[in-house]
């Protein structure tokens, strides 16, 4: 099933509804699930390969503690997290100030920001562990099988 954006997310504890969180594709939702949002998101950067590091290992610690403590709405967003930082440090890797298309619409070329393109391969590191895990497909397949 997609992800619902017909919810009412600033009404929803999704760690108390976890019923009603839907993993969706990819990143969907990630800037709209409370309260895994503001806990996520304050430690969520990627300027520099040494920021990207500490965000990212941040943010997969958060991964693994949601895990521990048997909450996968959590695990699924710091999954999402480490899959954006990866999205949009390839993005501003490839394009300056991250603007693949011009005021025209067409593409942009490309200008390769090694930075960048560092600190989007530190976040890929941590978003496959992630993605990866035996225990979150596990709990993947039972939140979806459950829920939807």
């Amino acid at each position: 099933m997609s992800f619902n954006y017909d919810l009412d997310f600033d009404s929803i504890d999704f760690r108390k509804h976890p019923e009603k969180y839907r993993v969706g594709r990819g990143e969907q939702g990630v800037l709209l699930v409370e309260p895994y949002k503001s806990e996520i998101l304050p430690e969520w950067r990627f300027k520099t390969p040494d920021i990207a590091e500490e965000s990212s290992s941040t943010i997969y610690r958060m991964f693994l503690q949601y895990k521990e403590e048997n909450d996968f709405v959590g695990m699924d967003m710091a999954r999402k997290f480490l899959q954006m930082g990866y999205t949009r440090a390839r993005r501003y890797a490839n394009y300056p100030g991250g603007k693949k298309y011009d005021k025209d619409g067409d593409i942009n070329d490309r200008k390769i920001d090694e930075q960048k393109a560092e600190s989007a391969a530190i976040f890929e590191e941590k978003w496959k562990l992630a993605r990866e895990d035996e225990d979150y497909l596990t709990r993947k397949k039972e939140h979806q099988n459950k829920y939807g």
